[in-house]
């Protein structure tokens, strides 16, 4: 079977993103090629950073330093990405810092300590690519891009919540250790297998304050959508709603992050498509520009595009 590095952009975003995907048939069809274009790069760099891909953690060093650089390594950007970065003119520091987050996870066990660390990881792994779909969007907006970076680290934290043993098995824990009292991947692991233990009910809790915290991102990046163009709008609107119904889903459960990854129907997708088209429709009778909540973006500071 080939690699996410060999199928068509199209391909791996309707394998591999399949609310992306749904998201994406909103869009035009030549924004639709970019937006896969995107998702297709970012697929394959976070294979990289996972050992999906051989070599990749070398391979993601030397990207790294490429881009420090400002030259290119077709080896990790084959040519017919590396003509749509140039054609995107996409921000190097940006790019940077997504290759800088990956790079981090490919290097060995991940332990984040502090709430401020995982919202700094967040924005270099999923912030980032907020910013970068603003380029794919032609939405060049000074004040979008705080509330585009909202949405992609809202997006992130619910990959978290839900990917917790997932993620633990691989050695990483991204709740910050604050909140658990330090656990390692490896107590989380067997804290899977005792829902009564002290340790599973600590996960518990923190997968409940993630969702909490992704929710007051997921509303500053719906306070973005009003500088998008139209079907951008709707398409990006979608993609929220039926990303976040994965929170909503697990919250459901009572936070059983031990059973495994929540998805989404196509029905789910269905009623979260027509939710968002609705909520849209509000928003326009009650057109009312927010200032963007600089709390959000405190623990950001001297990040790409963080004012």
């Amino acid at each position: 079977m080939d690699t996410n590095e060999k199928i068509r952009a199209s391909q791996s975003l309707e394998v591999n993103g399949r609310s992306f995907h749904w998201a994406s048939l909103f869009l035009t069809r030549s924004t639709r090629d970019k937006s896969a274009q995107l998702y297709a790069f970012c697929r394959v760099l976070d294979d990289l950073a996972d050992g999906d891909i051989p070599d990749g953690a070398a391979r993601l060093s030397k990207l790294k330093l490429a881009l420090a650089h400002d030259t290119q390594y077709p080896d990790a950007q084959p040519s017919e990405w590396q003509a749509f970065l140039d054609e995107t003119a996409f921000s190097k520091p940006v790019l940077a810092a997504l290759v800088d987050g990956l790079v981090r996870d490919a290097e060995g066990p991940v332990c984040l300590g502090r709430e401020r660390d995982l919202l700094r990881y967040a924005y270099r792994v999923a912030g980032t690519v907020g910013l970068l779909m603003c380029d794919v969007l032609n939405c060049h907006s000074r004040e979008a891009k705080g509330h585009a970076v909202d949405l992609g680290i809202a997006m992130q934290l619910t990959n978290i919540s839900r990917d917790v043993l997932e993620d633990a098995r691989m050695g990483r824990r991204y709740i910050p250790g604050e909140w658990v009292s330090d656990l390692s991947p490896e107590a989380i692991c067997t804290a899977a297998t005792s829902a009564n233990s002290t340790d599973h009910q600590r996960v518990t809790a923190a997968v409940a304050r993630l969702l909490a915290l992704a929710d007051s991102y997921y509303k500053s990046g719906a306070q973005g959508y009003c500088y998008l163009p139209p079907r951008a709008r709707v398409a990006i609107a979608v993609a929220a709603q039926v990303y976040r119904e994965i929170g909503v889903q697990l919250a459901q459960t009572g936070h059983s992050w031990h059973l495994g990854r929540q998805v989404t129907s196509k029905a789910t997708k269905i009623r979260c498509s027509f939710q968002a088209v609705f909520s849209l429709l509000f928003a326009r009778r009650n057109v009312q520009v927010e200032e963007h909540n600089a709390a959000l973006h405190a623990a950001l500071t001297g990040l790409p595009e963080i004012r």
